[in-house]
């Protein structure tokens, strides 16, 4: 049981591993795409980006801690808001 690590097995995993952190970005700019040219976002989509319930979003808009609007029955937030109370958060 002589399972000696070489310097080329190091480099393989390296580059392997390099290989999956860039895919994985990749992947994560497809699914979030949308949402990053937009000044006004969904609710569903307000829930996927800040891994929120449907509960604290709504709590968000209740408050008037996010600017909002109601359009044909879909709720649209202000994406700077929602952006500066998480920014101002997570400084105290």
């Amino acid at each position: 049981m002589n399972d000696m690590i070489t310097k080329e097995d190091l480099r393989q995993f390296g580059l392997e591993l390099l290989g999956n952190i860039g895919t994985l970005i990749t992947q994560t700019k497809e699914g979030y795409g949308d949402v990053i040219d937009q000044e006004w976002i969904k609710s569903k989509q307000v829930r996927k980006l800040m891994n929120m319930s449907p509960g604290s979003v709504q709590n968000l808009r209740v408050t008037e801690k996010v600017r909002f609007k109601k359009i044909v029955g879909s709720y649209y937030y202000n994406k700077a808001d929602l952006l500066k109370l998480f920014t101002d958060e997570r400084s105290k």
